[in-house]
């Protein structure tokens, strides 16, 4: 008889979390154990039309050594979905690497990333496939940044842009992850070296699928500003975020130049500013909506001759693409498709194929306007 998975997901209580889990229900036939440190009164998947049969709630404090470690132990794979990840370090991983458990998260702390990847050969001895930063962007922005350069011979640049609507129908710990990134300036890959950027500079005008279209982004320190880098021989990469309703970037480019630096890294003014932006998102989603729109434009060679692909796509709920990402790759671990041990970010080790098959399945689908023969 076969096996029925078991999944952990640490955070899954949360808006990403649960949006996860909904995949996971969906789309696989997986038994979850949705972990926090206390039961909410509210079941965000109950609220959603599922049942409770495949799924249960477990008490898991990250910093209860011994219950996370028998947690871990009883699943087949751990999802990390408990942020914010610049507060995180890597024992969770560790834990994996002990009980030989696949390993899947949605981090989007450069620090944190580094630590996890560095514990690549430790993942490979251990037989286990760790794979860092899922969901839309880091994630499905990856794997569309795979699939241009693969529709060229050499790759100059590439542009990543994103605009979300409102707060994306994500929670406070994505609002608090944005200030975050506002703290300090951080490195970007130009004209192949290392360069440093300030956070939320050089506004553009970017061209996104409607009900968007021309909208602001400004640059921003994403996962794949650091990945993308490791992961094909490129010059530059360009990573730039924008909100709609445009005020909301003019509000976030004047906290990250008019607030003092010691404000921003101090965990109760990140705290308040986090709630005050989800309080007033609470509100204009109700205009706005909370969906997302991506672009990714690659630059570079093909047949001798400058080329250019581009790849977009354009969801009506932010959190539940990102829920699609990491569930789409969580199906294929469990499922046994994706194995390759070791410590990995999501375009090093998720082939195209499986990727467009799973937005497919998932009727997310990824536009791409083909080659142009200027950049």
């Amino acid at each position: 008889m076969e096996t029925i998975p078991r999944v952990l997901i640490l955070g899954g209580q949360g808006r990403i979390g649960s949006c996860v889990a909904r995949d996971l229900l969906a789309y696989t036939q997986a038994n979850l154990a949705i972990a926090g440190r206390h039961r909410r009164l509210s079941d965000p998947l109950a609220s959603h039309g599922f049942g409770r049969s495949r799924s249960q709630f477990l008490a898991v404090d990250l910093d209860d050594q011994e219950t996370l470690h028998k947690a871990i132990q009883s699943a087949d794979l751990v999802i990390h979905c408990a942020g914010p990840f610049k507060y995180r370090d890597g024992r969770v991983l560790q834990h994996c690497l002990e009980t030989g458990t696949n390993y899947l998260d949605v981090s989007d702390s450069r620090e944190f990333v580094q630590k996890l990847l560095s514990q690549r050969d430790r993942a490979k001895a251990a037989g286990i496939t760790a794979i860092v930063s899922s969901g839309v962007f880091p994630g499905i922005s990856n794997s569309m940044a795979r699939q241009g350069v693969e529709q060229l011979e050499s790759v100059e640049e590439i542009h990543l842009s994103y605009v979300v609507a409102g707060s994306g129908g994500a929670g406070v710990t994505v609002m608090r992850t944005t200030f975050l990134e506002l703290q300090e300036a951080f490195p970007a890959w130009i004209n192949g070296q290392w360069q440093s950027i300030p956070p939320y500079s050089d506004r553009e005008i970017v061209q996104f699928p409607a009900p968007y279209g021309r909208s602001a982004v400004y640059w921003f320190n994403t996962i794949e500003a650091f990945t993308l880098p490791h992961s094909f021989p490129v010059k530059t990469v360009v990573t730039k975020f924008g909100s709609v309703p445009d005020f909301y970037n003019h509000l976030t480019w004047a906290t990250a130049r008019w607030f003092p630096q010691r404000w921003l890294q101090d965990v109760q003014t990140v705290e308040s500013l986090a709630r005050i932006s989800y309080r007033m998102t609470q509100v204009t989603d109700r205009f706005s909506g909370t969906g997302i729109a991506m672009r990714a434009t690659i630059c570079g060679q093909r047949e001798g001759q400058p080329a250019r692909c581009s790849l977009v796509m354009s969801a009506e709920d932010t959190a539940a693409v990102a829920g699609a990402g990491t569930g789409s790759i969580a199906q294929l671990l469990l499922s046994g498709k994706l194995q390759q041990p070791g410590v990995w970010p999501v375009e090093q080790v998720l082939p195209t194929a499986f990727f467009q098959r799973a937005m497919q399945q998932r009727h997310l689908e990824i536009q791409t306007n083909g080659l142009a023969a200027t950049c």
